[in-house]
């Protein structure tokens, strides 16, 4: 199973569990959007915080005061 048909078949199991908690398929499509949403945020994030770590901002050299 590929990584795109092992995402489908996660989303679809969540809007099984969704549907079987008396969800309509709006309300449902709204939660998991939401969830999607929450998942990228938090993915860009993890990236960026690893960027940070693997490539240090240089440091200026400060000129001493006259």
């Amino acid at each position: 199973m590929t990584d795109q048909q092992a995402l489908v078949q996660k989303l679809w199991n969540y809007c099984n569990v969704l549907r079987d908690d008396g969800l309509s398929y709006g309300d449902y499509i709204e939660q998991l959007t939401y969830l999607l949403f929450l998942k990228m945020a938090d993915e860009q994030t993890r990236l960026r915080s690893i960027a940070r770590l693997s490539f240090p901002r240089p440091r200026l050299a400060v000129a001493p005061a006259p």
